[in-house]
């Protein structure tokens, strides 16, 4: 498929498409006439891509765990394979994620004590 064709499959504006391929994290083929060509992963690639960015992830990280990913469900990464700097870059991240679950519960929590206090009989979300 062609670079537009995956754009409106995947709702990732060309632009950003092309971004990833200068990233090294989408590879097109090219056809005879210059023209970037999908296959069908592509689109999984690219929602996989989004999904990795939407949690927080740098390209940078991204580029480094991909080759070890074959869906949202499974990571394949051989031990050798992760280098010290890529598992400090993981680390890190993690820590960063947990921070901001922790800062949410916190903030949710609050805000449930808050509704509870004002408007006794609203149910607490999320309870």
């Amino acid at each position: 498929m062609k670079i537009g064709d995956l754009s409106r499959r995947t709702g990732v504006p060309t632009r950003l498409l092309r971004y990833y391929e200068e990233q090294d994290l989408l590879h097109p083929d090219r056809t005879e006439n210059g023209y970037r060509f999908y296959g069908e992963p592509a689109v999984g690639d690219v929602q996989q891509i989004r999904g990795l960015l939407d949690s927080g992830l740098t390209t940078e990280m991204i580029r480094a765990i991909l080759p070890y990913l074959s869906g949202p469900e499974e990571i394949h990464v051989p031990a050798e394979c992760l280098t010290p700097e890529t598992a400090a870059l993981l680390s890190g991240h993690i820590e960063r994620i947990q921070a901001r679950i922790d800062c949410l519960a916190r903030n949710r929590d609050r805000l449930s004590a808050y509704l509870a206090a004002v408007r006794p009989e609203a149910p607490a979300q999320g309870s």
